[in-house]
């Protein structure tokens, strides 16, 4: 099979775009169902939109195929592919055919169609970057889905009081899954490898861009492990884009159960000490005490933004076009005026 290029259309438009000024550049980085709410309403205010991926997941259809074929993990980068589906006919079509999964009494029960469609294309062109693009231009994802490192990687994190019995002890907890969902109080995670590669064209994208978003989601299993990567952490450290931390609208039960908004903003910094931000964004009815936020976003330079981002159904989901507003507000009021102005 000839190696996948961009069609010429596709890139001729984009570079009009951004020659025009037309939008900024983004580059959103996360996982699992945060980084989808993220990117469905990014793609609404931008067509210059890059997703990075955390390759960490071990449960379910994707701990399955990484088992078996030591693949990274495709669930996370599946949904990312989902979230960037138009909402026209052909869009919303295919996010729902590869987001579906077979129920069976055999081997294949459980497993999402985008996973295999994803792990065949890996293995038919030895290159993740370019089988997530190849699945893209199928799709007409409006952006780029990237895993932050070509590596399957495993999180282990240093949990105080896994074992009730044993509250004051600390554990390591190994895997992502069950990192999500550990009694205890997560202290820290880290990546084995220790260290891992991260993807080129991701530091690239990075580097390019005009915003960086992190978040919301997983804050120990998909948020902080992309500051765990070196590459991609320099790269962060060093951009000149802007970066907005979004926060999630609860605890998540388990990982950061009982955690304060500010927080997830401490344990963020301790990770990555040398990381600065500008923008924290929270929905302002999920802030008890906005001196304390405000405090803990200036220690990593920030400035918080606070706006209505909650879904209607009064569940801790974000609703796209309430994100997507406060984004927009967010790129075109602070610090310098973006080239798409």
């Amino acid at each position: 099979m000839k190696p996948y290029r961009r069609r010429a259309s596709t890139l001729t438009a984009r570079r009009t775009l951004r020659r025009r000024g037309a939008q900024p550049k983004v580059v959103a980085l996360g996982g699992g169902m945060g980084l989808s709410a993220s990117l469905a309403a990014l793609r609404r205010i931008t067509g210059d939109l890059t997703a990075v991926v955390t390759v960490a997941d071990d449960g379910g259809s994707s701990g399955r195929l990484r088992e078996e074929l030591g693949v990274l993990p495709p669930g996370d980068l599946r949904k990312a592919l989902a979230a960037l589906c138009g909402d026209d006919d052909w869009g919303q079509t295919w996010a729902r055919v590869i987001q579906h999964r077979f129920q069976s009494k055999g081997e294949i029960n459980g497993h999402a169609v985008g996973n295999l469609l994803i792990v065949a294309l890996w293995e038919q062109l030895g290159d993740p970057v370019q089988a997530l693009d190849l699945v893209g231009r199928l799709l007409g994802a409006q952006g780029r889905v990237l895993p932050m490192s070509a590596v399957p990687l495993e999180l282990q994190a240093l949990v105080r009081g896994h074992d009730p019995e044993r509250p004051d002890d600390v554990d390591t907890v190994c895997g992502q899954a069950t990192v999500a969902l550990t009694p205890g109080e997560v202290q820290s995670v880290h990546l084995v490898p220790h260290g891992p590669p991260a993807v080129p064209e991701a530091v690239e994208a990075v580097l390019d861009a005009d915003w960086v978003v992190l978040g919301p989601g997983s804050w120990f299993s998909s948020v902080i492990p992309h500051l765990l990567v070196p590459e991609l952490l320099d790269a962060l450290a060093t951009t000149k884009a802007r970066k907005v931390l979004s926060l999630n609208l609860a605890p998540q039960p388990g990982e950061t159960e009982g955690f304060s908004p500010q927080r997830h903003l401490e344990v963020l910094g301790r990770h990555a000490p040398k990381l600065a931000l500008d923008v924290v964004l929270a929905d302002e009815a999920a802030v008890p005490d906005r001196e304390s936020l405000s405090d803990a976003a200036k220690r990593l330079g920030a400035a918080v933004e606070l706006a209505p981002v909650a879904g209607p159904d009064g569940s801790a989901k974000h609703d796209p076009e309430l994100l997507a507003a406060a984004y927009d507000r967010i790129f075109r009021m602070h610090g310098r005026i973006g080239p798409w102005r």
